[in-house]
Order: C-alpha cells, then sequence, then structure tokens
C-alpha cells in the first residue's frame, strides 16, 4: 500500500470504557500509519473521542442505521458503506448488524476483511448468554477474518457456544504501560479528593452502569467505613443512585470526581483496588492497579482471579458478603498489602504489557490488510 490503510472502527457505543480505552490507544501509538474512521450505532455516546489525538487522521462519517430492526434492505445499506474502507474492526454485540451486512454482501460487494471484537456482555446477558444473540452471532461471524477475545472465559464461549473455528479465534490479552504506574502521583492527582485521617483510600474505576454494580461496593465498605474512604473514578448513569446508596449507608467522605484519563497520575494514590461488578472479562482497570502495586478486592467475575497474582486469589470472592470480609481483612493487614501489591505489580509487568498487546494487534491486522509491517 502507497497510502496509509483506511480502517473503519464500528461500535455499539463509543463512550469511553476498556475497548475503547484500548481501540484509541492503538490508534495513538499507530499515528500516521493508518487514517481512522469511526462510528457508533449509538451516535450520541461518543465520548471516547476526546481521548484520541488530535494530531491523528480520523473521522466521523455519517453511517446507516447501525441499530434496528434487521431487514435486508438496511444491511445493504451498511454493507455499502463498508466498501469503502481497506478494513472493518467491529466491537461487541451493538455492532453485530455491521457485521452481519457484511456476511450477507462480502462477495457480492468485494467487501474488505473484518475483524470483530468480543469483550464482554451488557448487563442483560450477566445473567446468561441469550440463545437468539448466540445463533446470530453463529451467523453472523461466517465470512469474519478474525475474532479477537482478551479472557480465557470468552475464548471458550467463542469455540464452543458460537462455534467458531479454532484459526478464526485470536485470544489477545489486555496490555498496558505498565512503567508508568511505577511513577509517584501528585496528592491532588483526585480532583475534590479530601483525605480523612486515619483511612485507606478504596479506589474503583468504571463507567457508572447498573453492570458495574458500584452500589454493592459502597454496602460491602459501609460495615469499615471508620476505616475505609471510597473514590469512584468514572462517570455514567448510576451516579445518583451511587450516592443515594452511599447516604443510605452513611459514607458522608465518599468521592465521585468523575472520568479521568491517564489513570497512572492517580492510581498509585489508593491503598486498595476493588471491583464490584455482575459482569467483567479481563477489565484494563485491573491491570491499571496491580501495575501500581494494590491488593485487590473483586467480585469473581471473567478472567479476574486468573489476573491477580495466586496469593490475591482468596480475595477474589462470589458475593458482597465476601467482599466486605475481603475488604476488612485487607484494611487490618498493611503487610499482607504490601505483599500482594507487591506481587501484583511483578506480576502486571510479566504477563500484560502494551508492548505484547500492540505487537499481537499490529500482525493480526497487518495480515489482514495482506501487508504484514504495515503497522509496525
Amino acid at each position: 500500500m502507497t497510502e496509509p490503510p483506511r480502517l473503519l472502527h464500528v461500535h455499539g457505543s463509543f463512550s469511553l470504557g476498556g475497548k475503547e480505552a484500548r481501540a484509541v490507544r492503538l490508534m495513538n501509538l499507530w499515528g500516521d500509519r493508518a487514517r481512522h474512521s469511526i462510528v457508533s450505532a449509538a451516535p450520541h455516546l461518543m465520548s471516547a473521542r476526546d481521548a484520541i489525538d488530535p494530531g491523528l487522521q480520523t473521522d466521523f462519517p455519517e453511517s446507516p442505521p447501525l441499530a434496528g430492526k434487521p431487514g435486508l434492505r438496511r444491511f445493504r445499506a451498511i454493507a455499502q458503506f463498508l466498501s469503502g474502507y481497506d478494513l472493518v474492526l467491529s466491537y461487541n454485540w451493538g455492532a453485530m448488524d455491521a457485521v452481519m451486512a457484511h456476511r450477507l454482501h462480502a462477495p457480492s460487494l468485494n467487501l474488505p476483511p473484518l475483524i470483530h471484537h468480543e469483550d464482554g456482555f451488557n448487563a442483560d446477558e450477566t445473567a446468561g448468554l441469550k440463545p437468539q444473540r448466540n445463533l446470530y452471532r453463529r451467523l453472523a461471524l461466517q465470512r469474519a477474518h478474525a475474532l479477537v477475545v482478551p479472557s480465557i472465559r470468552l475464548d471458550g464461549i467463542a469455540r464452543q457456544v458460537w462455534r467458531q473455528p479454532p484459526a478464526r479465534v485470536h485470544l489477545i490479552r489486555n496490555g498496558i504501560d505498565t512503567a508508568r504506574y511505577a511513577e509517584p502521583c501528585a496528592p491532588d492527582a483526585v480532583p475534590g479528593l479530601l483525605r480523612a485521617p486515619g483511612k485507606l483510600l478504596v479506589g474503583t474505576l468504571a463507567g457508572l452502569r447498573p453492570v458495574k454494580n458500584i452500589p454493592r461496593l459502597v454496602r460491602a465498605l459501609a460495615p469499615h467505613r471508620d476505616r475505609l474512604q471510597l473514590v469512584v473514578i468514572g462517570e455514567g448513569p448510576d451516579r445518583d443512585a451511587i450516592l443515594a446508596e452511599a447516604q443510605a449507608q452513611g459514607l458522608t467522605d465518599i468521592c465521585l470526581p468523575g472520568f479521568m484519563s491517564e489513570p497512572w497520575r492517580f492510581m498509585g494514590l489508593f491503598d486498595l483496588f476493588a471491583l464490584s461488578s455482575d459482569s467483567e472479562q479481563f477489565p484494563i482497570s485491573l491491570v491499571e492497579a496491580m501495575a501500581a502495586g494494590l491488593p485487590v478486592a473483586s467480585t469473581n467475575v471473567g478472567d479476574v482471579a486468573h489476573m491477580v497474582a495466586p496469593e490475591n486469589r482468596p480475595f477474589i470472592v462470589p458475593d458482597e458478603a465476601g467482599l466486605s470480609a475481603a475488604l476488612g481483612a485487607l484494611a487490618a493487614d498493611p503487610d499482607l498489602r504490601l505483599r500482594l501489591g507487591n506481587a501484583n505489580r511483578h506480576r502486571a509487568r510479566r504477563d500484560f504489557t502494551e508492548e505484547a498487546m500492540v505487537a499481537a494487534y499490529a500482525t493480526l491486522y497487518g495480515q489482514a490488510l495482506s501487508s504484514p509491517h504495515i503497522l509496525r
């Protein structure tokens, strides 16, 4: 290719979360080696665009409706839109209609290769995957060049439930620049945080959505309110519900500063990291906390128990009562916190580096573009 390849990113929504942060990070790192167009099935949810390097070649074209009632006319319109690019990158269930349009029209319209990414499930599938969606994914993915998943659990679902051939499924773990998290944090890195004397800071980083279940974390921390102070980094529709639960539980010093980019600038301020989600797969925020040397208390979802250091696994628990007990035990033992934090830091630096992740994506995308080194 003499010109940079044109990559189309098709998202269900483009609010800044784990998958969006990863996609933007790859875009920023590759710079002028590719041109990027970004569309969303929810055009009003595009806040992740603020994290894109202003100097990057990006645009946000108007696309046919990417969500709605399935129909041959709509699928053909989507397929015609896809035809203007060199590689289509689709993300999660919200982009599956674009994958189906590609499946139906790839031969007749000579469509570019498509690589689909599945990072997890919405709240409506936390209790179990929906059979209709499983069938739809199975059919839509038949012409995909590849299916990328970040977790062992999703790898199994892709092969066994969605019946994808092993050669199509690529397990690429999320990685970060772990060295950044060794840098000291400014004491005022979190706006509005007034650290209560004698209390440890429990931090969590998440979109404030029902699937993250931050009210559960509020309740789990409440019995230890004399020793622990909660800081929730993120923004979303559950903000008022979280504040209401904190008031009901007597947490008067909870801090919700909203969305914050560059987590290496503040993650090291916390003494503990906690996750209370109903569903996760491979949360990047957990890797960030590990790289910062934090002990972790979390619900046992997705790959969390496989991600933390073995020493930390007893604090990955099945329910709210277990999460509360884990927070209490970690709060009471500074030596334990130090030991687990060091073990988590070592694990992150060994296994979850940004360098390995970027190389894996560059190789896969380059192969789809028939130009293996174009993104290197």
